[in-house]
């Protein structure tokens, strides 16, 4: 039974850089599982239309997608969980994150463009945690790059063996469709949101496509590939080593449908997780999962705590009694939910793969394991990644400390941002990875907990992590190697720049610094 409904299961992110069409992408994807009846885009503050996925208030007004997003939708006999996370490249952290719930990623790129930073670094975290990578590659209404040359970059920036499962013919104002390689099939763009399907035994019929010089040279070039191009290997693909490759537009919308056919079916289902206590099969009748993400009144009205968990293990059933492996406690799920951005449904059961959110009784942290029975194990998915910027950060209004304290302690919880303390001046430092990370603390500080602040930048800084085994000489440190303490009561040193840092680790070779970033990345 538990078996069953998990081979069911297909949960996946996508990725991409800002602007490659991701949360566009997201919305056809809803419609093509009847979720939806007309697909919103970000730009919704232009026509009033706001994308499903795009919740948050400022989400709306910047056009941008802040925080990750989760939908459920029943597609054919599969349970589908989609994470739409943030292309802003202020928000990698949430992100990576994310990508650790996953079992597969949709890679986006911009025919237009091709790789972008923010791709790359997306891309590389998929990597280092061996994630199969399916590509699709967006705007072929646009004119764009070439096609081989779009493949290639592929190959050469990210290091992975490409396979096109489709093939277009032209692009922009001649586009006339693509090659469905995989279904033997032509599906031809007719425009107004409408495509036609002509099997390729059938395709000489069509004089109209036959007489077109860009529809006969995509013919060749599709052979072409058949004869001396790559073998397609799910080996390769599940190991994170060969991308299938899908040509469309997600604006048009055009080849939508064919590409995720044929990706759900490709998704890899639910694989075991590591944990403190070996692995964990998705199977295993005993339920069990992790925390990846908290977010903070999603219901301003309730002022309400909810806790994404990605479910590991066995079965999840509403008010069942768990345990929470970081305390020991035991705790009631009585309140769970699946959400489609803001909109919220009772589930009363779930099964490994699939994405939940639990009420938070202001009792859970990123990364908790939740586990039923008797075992006692935690699933080490969830690395930390040092932050990059730094700010000091205060209450307008000291009389409003107290609401100030729980807007910091609430957001902190949520990982959005990371507090330290400054060891001499005990004053609130917050890291983030990318600027704008401020700018939405900033916001919802002021919207959700009524507290006006004000930041003091202190610049960009490099972490160094103390050795909690060695005496701390305070002596050492100053505004330039600012000593403070992060949330767990660490101690680390945010040195001024390069230089600092070379400098204290030559007069202080006895004084261990521990790069979190290395060490989290090489800790998969």
């Amino acid at each position: 039974m538990i078996k069953n409904e998990v081979n069911k299961r297909k949960t996946f992110a996508i990725i991409s850089h800002p602007d490659a069409g991701k949360t566009t992408l997201t919305e056809r994807l809803l419609q093509v599982g009847n979720l939806i009846r007309t697909a919103g885009t970000v730009k919704g503050k232009k026509t009033g239309k706001f994308a499903t996925s795009d919740w948050m208030e400022i989400e709306k007004q910047r056009g941008i997608s802040v925080t990750s997003s989760v939908m459920n939708f029943h597609y054919h006999d599969l349970q589908v969980n989609i994470l739409d996370t943030p292309g802003h490249e202020d928000f990698s952290e949430d992100t990576y994150r994310t990508l650790t719930a996953v079992d597969s990623v949709v890679m986006i790129i911009d025919s237009t463009k091709g790789i972008e930073a923010q791709t790359l670094k997306l891309f590389k975290v998929c990597r280092m945690r061996g994630i199969p990578i399916f590509t699709f590659i967006n705007k072929l209404d646009r004119e764009g790059k070439e096609t081989f040359e779009l493949l290639e970059e592929i190959e050469e920036v990210l290091d992975i063996e490409t396979y096109p499962m489709n093939w277009p013919a032209g692009m922009g104002k001649g586009f006339l469709g693509i090659f469905d390689r995989n279904g033997q099939q032509f599906v031809k763009y007719n425009g107004n949101e409408e495509e036609s399907i002509i099997p390729f035994n059938e395709l000489d019929k069509h004089t109209e496509l036959t007489n077109n010089t860009t529809f006969e040279a995509a013919r060749d070039e599709v052979a072409l590939l058949d004869e001396a191009g790559n073998t397609l290997s799910m080996e390769a693909v599940l190991k994170g080593e060969q991308t299938p490759v899908f040509f469309g537009s997600a604006l048009a919308p055009f080849g939508v449908e064919i590409f995720f056919d044929t990706f759900i079916n490709m998704a890899p289902t639910p694989k075991p997780r590591r944990t403190t206590d070996g692995m964990v099969q998705p199977d295993n009748p005993n339920f069990s999962g992790f925390i990846f993400k908290i977010q903070a009144n999603m219901n301003p009205a309730h002022r309400d705590r909810i806790a994404f968990l990605r479910v590991c293990s066995g079965k999840f059933e509403r008010g069942m009694s768990v345990k929470l492996a970081r305390t020991g406690k035991t705790l009631k799920l009585s309140q769970s939910q699946q959400i489609i951005a803001s909109t919220r449904e009772t589930v009363d059961e779930a099964y490994a793969g699939d994405i939940i959110g639990i009420y938070d009784p202001n009792a859970y942290q990123i990364g908790d394991t939740l586990i039923a029975g008797k075992d006692t194990f935690e699933y080490n998915e969830l690395p930390q990644f040092p932050p990059e910027l730094f700010k000091k950060v205060s209450a307008k209004n000291v009389m409003k400390s107290k609401q100030f304290k729980k807007g910091i302690e609430q957001l902190v919880q949520e990982g959005a941002i990371q507090l330290f303390r400054d060891k001499r001046t005990e004053s609130y430092i917050l890291g983030v990875v990318g600027d704008l990370q401020y700018d939405v603390f900033k916001y919802r500080m002021e919207n959700e907990y009524n507290v006006e602040v004000m930041f003091d930048t202190i610049g960009e800084r490099i972490p160094r992590w103390l050795n909690p085994e060695q005496p701390i000489n305070e002596s050492l440190f100053d505004e330039r190697r600012m000593l403070v303490r992060d949330r767990n009561d660490n101690y680390l040193v945010l040195f001024q720049n390069e230089f600092a840092l070379n400098w204290f680790q030559e007069n202080n070779p006895e004084v261990d610094l521990i790069d979190l970033f290395q060490v989290n990345t090489y800790a998969q």
